[in-house]
């Protein structure tokens, strides 16, 4: 099938273009890059390094895949962005390559990084992820599936984001963020649930039900060896609870409270 190719775009002849891409004015893509079929690239979009996109993703003007990463232990070893199928990364979006042989920077599929948002090496991001304008994602960030971040966030390296929670705008975010839950604040706190991302998933009312046990535990007990205690004893043990229970027991950085 045919591509789409500005003629002032320079894409190099190893890289490997699928069908019906578009590749729109003074793009560049470097020799080791994969557009997948139905992929279209507008003005000015550059991808480098090992690089993977997959198919009918849209990158707007300006966005940057693949590059150098900005960790100064960075000595130039081979390692791989990988990008999931009907996902878009709006105006100059930086997705960087990772830091370690061989070792990846993964954005999902069905993913909408919004303009200037920015996803550190090493990062991980699930899928039907929504990232706001100029949302900071720092090194070695693992985002689950279903999360949406608010506009100029910025989240310390290592940290965990859990499935289904959502942050709001301009937050700061040093610890986990708990599956399922509302955070905000500068530090970002626990608010509650993501009521609303719940509801609209198609979460049964009885597992929400426990999940609210589970977050009015987690605000209210200081100790958290009595936080696991509580929501073991007190909320039925529904799959929601238990990778709630999970998220808790994993963090290595601690979470919002």
């Amino acid at each position: 099938m045919g591509k789409k190719i500005h003629q002032t775009a320079v894409v190099s002849p190893e890289a490997k273009i699928g069908d019906n891409v578009e590749i729109g004015p003074y793009s560049v893509i470097g020799d080791d890059v994969e557009i997948g079929d139905g992929t279209k690239l507008y003005p000015h979009v550059v991808i480098d390094g090992i690089t993977k996109i997959g198919k009918c993703c849209f990158l707007f003007p300006g966005a940057c895949v693949g590059l150098g990463n900005q960790d100064l232990k960075y000595k130039g070893e081979k390692t791989i962005v990988e990008i999931g199928d009907n996902t878009t990364l709006r105006e100059c979006v930086t997705v960087h390559s990772a830091v370690g042989e061989n070792h990846k920077t993964v954005v999902g599929s069905r993913c909408f990084l919004m303009a200037y948002a920015h996803v550190g090496h090493n990062s991980v991001i699930g899928d039907d992820v929504v990232i706001a304008n100029s949302a900071a994602i720092a090194g070695h960030v693992t985002i689950e599936d279903f999360v949406i971040i608010g506009g100029i966030v910025a989240i310390h390296q290592f940290c965990v984001i859990g499935q289904s929670s959502i942050i709001g705008g301009c937050s700061k975010v040093v610890q986990d963020v708990l599956p399922y839950s509302l955070a905000d604040g500068h530090p970002s706190k626990l608010y509650g649930l993501n009521l609303i991302g719940l509801k609209r998933r198609g979460f049964k009312p009885e597992n929400i039900l426990e999940l609210k046990k589970a977050v009015r535990i987690i605000k209210t007990t200081i100790n958290l060896k009595k936080i696991v205690e509580k929501i073991n004893s007190e909320c039925k043990p529904v799959e929601e609870v238990k990778k709630l229970l999970k998220a808790i027991e994993a963090s290595k950085r601690g979470f919002c409270r």
